[in-house]
């Protein structure tokens, strides 16, 4: 076989764009001959797949599995939401959950690096886009271990997805509670869970921008004062879900209210967690006028 270096793999890898993994293995098989080897990824799919590298993957869905004491909340993208809403998306992205669940990797790196049924899940997800012909990426995930329920809601077909975490005894109360904490959760989008898990710069600008706004409404000093104290309240009440109103009942705070579930139980309830993800949120979507993508198409079939 003929010798190739780390280079020559960096060399393959930028040309074709397919996985460090993939462009090793494509120059052993080749024997070391970088044309042959270029030649493979093409068959094989991934050199097709990472033509699309280019593209913006800012359409996809947020996607949940819950096996057992383990849930993960997941967002994987395509560039269309045609793709997104087909079966075959959403199988991938029900593959790549259990792959998740199975191995819980610390990063989308480390999961991509994993093996998956003989191969990386890097492989797997390109080889899924030489079949659907659009680039695929997985973004972001969540995973959460509980000796309590983990409750999910994926809103309008992955639009939105929240996933918590109650530290409880699972009955049916304690899985109505949580379905209708979840639901609220996707109404109101809290940003923390807690008043002190608010970062203290985040108050120190809020109350910076606050008082000003006070100043500049022409109050006096001392009232002024009292005024941003009861801002930062009301701060404390829209972005902590712990502290938020309670969207089917305004009387109580989701606090209270699960404070309420407890006594009735007469056993403790905790809610520990929470993630919220929204599909596509800080993606740039790529636009394109029809007269461009058209010539694109014409140019893409010459070659």
């Amino acid at each position: 076989m003929a010798a190739f270096t780390a280079k020559d793999v960096m060399t393959l890898r930028e040309q074709t764009g397919a996985g460090m993994m993939d462009c090793k293995r494509a120059l052993v098989d080749a024997d070391g001959d970088f044309e042959r080897a270029a030649e493979l990824l093409r068959e094989r799919g991934i050199a097709k797949a990472a033509k699309r590298a280019s593209k913006i993957a800012a359409e996809g869905i947020v996607y949940a599995l819950v096996e057992g004491k383990t849930g993960v909340l997941l967002e994987i993208n395509c560039e269309s939401d045609f793709v997104a809403k087909g079966d075959k998306f959403h199988e991938i992205a029900a593959a790549v959950a259990k792959q998740i669940l199975a191995t819980k990797p610390a990063s989308v790196e480390a999961l991509l690096a994993s093996s998956m049924n003989g191969k990386t899940v890097e492989t797997y997800v390109q080889e899924q886009t030489a079949v659907i012909g659009e680039k695929l990426s997985v973004r972001r995930f969540t995973v959460y271990e509980t000796n309590g329920i983990i409750e999910t809601y994926i809103h309008m077909g992955g639009t939105m997805g929240v996933m918590l975490d109650f530290e409880c005894a699972d009955n049916a109360e304690a899985r109505a509670l949580a379905h209708d904490i979840a639901l609220h959760t996707a109404f109101s989008k809290p940003s923390y869970l807690t008043a002190a898990e608010v970062p203290a710069e985040v108050i120190e600008k809020e109350k910076a921008i606050m008082t000003q706004e006070v100043i500049n409404e022409g109050k006096p000093a001392a009232i002024a004062e009292k005024i941003v104290l009861g801002k930062i309240k009301k701060y404390y009440e829209e972005n902590c879900l712990l502290e938020q109103k309670f969207v089917k009942d305004d009387k109580v705070t989701i606090a209270q209210l699960i404070d309420g579930a407890a006594k009735k139980a007469g056993a403790a309830i905790k809610l520990n967690r929470f993630c919220f993800y929204v599909m596509g949120q800080g993606l740039e979507k790529k636009s394109e006028d029809l007269s461009e993508e058209v010539a694109k198409q014409v140019e893409a079939m010459k070659k």
